[in-house]
C-alpha cells in the first residue's frame, strides 16, 4: 500500500465529511491546507494518492491565489509520476468557465451560446450581438454561482454595468450567455467518482441561480439556499434510476481531461434538448438528499482513493 492519502484544498468546512469518511474505512491521510506556501522543485514529493479540491471561489474565503499554488503543485507531483487525482488539467477547467466550455464542445456536449468579455463596455457590446431574447453574466472564474444574473433587456444590463451593483470577475473576465428556459424550475447535476456516474440530483431554482449542495453553505454562504422550510419540497433531491445518453458524453469527457471527481450541471429547454453549463471538479455533496436516496458521495470517493491506495497500478 502506498503511504496515505494527501487532500489538497483551500476550504476545511469542505473536506469535513470527507475525512470522517477516510476515518471510517480505516485509510491514513493527511491534511494539506493550500492558500500561502511553497514549493521546493528540487525535491521528491511523498509517496502516497493526491487529490485536489480547489475551488474557483477560494477568492471569496481570502485565499486569492491558492489555485495558483496548487498549480505549481499539481504538476510538481505529475513531474514526479506521483498518482494525483484532479490534477493540473482539472484545475485549469475549474478556474475557467471558457475553458470548460471549449472543452465540453471538444468532446460533442453543447453549451450554451457563450461570449468572453473584458471591460464594461464590451459587455453591452457582447449582449447586442447575442441577439437573443434574455439573457445571463457569470463570471468565468466563478464556483457559487458567482456574479450569475437575469437580464431580459439591454437596458436592465446598462443599469447593471453602469450601476454600483456590478461585480466583476476575479479574472476580469465576464461572460455573457444565452438564457436557456426550461419548462420547469430545476436543473440537473450528475455526480462522477472515478470518472464513473454515482447519481444525478434534481436541483431547485426558483429561488435563484446561486446554488451550492455543501452543507456548510447553509450557515455560512448566505447566496446557497439549501434549507427548506417546514412542508416545501426540498431544493436538492437525487433522481432515482437517471439515465440519459449525455451520461456516456460526461465520462468521456471527463477521461479526455483528467477529471476524475465531478458534478456536471445541465438545464433542459422545453424542446428536451440539454445545454451543459457547469462542471465542479471540487463536487460537494447534500447530506440530507443523500440520506433519503441511500447513496452517499463522500464515501463511494473515500473508497476509490482507498482502492488507489491499495492497488496504485490500476490507476495507470
Amino acid at each position: 500500500m502506498s503511504e496515505k492519502v494527501y487532500v489538497i484544498h483551500e476550504n476545511e468546512e469542505w473536506t469535513v465529511h470527507l475525512f470522517k469518511r477516510l476515518d471510517e474505512l480505516g485509510l491514513p491521510y493527511e491534511d494539506w491546507f493550500i492558500d500561502e506556501g511553497l514549493v521546493d522543485l528540487s525535491e521528491t514529493p511523498p509517496e502516497g494518492v493526491f487529490y485536489s479540491r480547489m475551488s474557483a471561489s477560494s477568492h471569496t474565503r481570502g485565499h486569492r491565489f491558492a489555485p495558483e499554488m496548487t498549480e505549481s503543485l499539481l504538476v510538481w507531483l505529475e513531474h514526479h509520476d506521483r498518482i494525483v487525482f484532479n490534477g493540473s488539467r482539472a484545475l485549469r477547467l475549474e478556474v475557467s468557465k471558457v475553458n470548460q466550455y471549449m472543452a465540453l464542445n471538444a468532446a460533442g456536449i453543447r453549451t450554451p451560446k457563450t461570449i468572453a468579455v473584458n471591460g464594461r463596455e464590451q459587455i453591452l457590446k457582447a449582449a447586442e450581438k447575442m441577439d437573443v431574447p434574455s439573457f445571463i453574466t457569470k463570471h468565468n472564474r466563478a464556483g457559487k454561482g458567482l456574479g450569475v444574473r437575469l437580464f431580459h433587456s439591454l437596458e436592465a444590463l446598462k443599469e447593471y454595468v453602469d450601476g454600483p451593483e456590478f461585480e466583476a470577475s476575479i479574472d476580469g473576465i465576464t461572460l455573457i450567455q444565452e438564457y436557456i428556459q426550461a419548462p420547469q424550475p430545476f436543473i440537473t447535476r450528475c455526480e462522477f467518482v472515478g470518472g464513473k456516474f454515482v447519481y444525478a440530483v434534481k436541483v431547485d431554482t426558483s429561488e435563484g441561480f446561486e446554488l451550492c449542495p455543501a452543507d456548510a453553505c447553509r450557515i455560512d454562504d448566505l447566496f446557497c439556499p439549501i434549507g427548506e422550510e417546514a412542508g416545501e419540497a426540498p431544493k436538492f433531491q437525487v433522481i432515482e434510476g437517471f439515465e440519459d445518453p449525455i451520461l456516456k458524453k460526461y465520462e468521456a469527457f471527463l477521461r479526455r481531461n483528467g477529471i476524475d471527481v465531478a458534478g456536471i450541471e445541465f438545464i433542459r429547454n422545453a424542446a428536451g434538448n440539454i445545454f451543459t453549463y457547469d462542471v465542479n471538479t471540487n463536487t460537494n455533496y447534500n447530506a440530507d438528499a443523500e440520506a433519503l436516496a441511500g447513496k452517499y458521495g463522500m464515501l463511494e470517493l473515500a473508497k476509490f482513493l482507498g482502492e488507489a491506495l491499495k492497488n496504485p497500478k490500476l490507476t495507470v
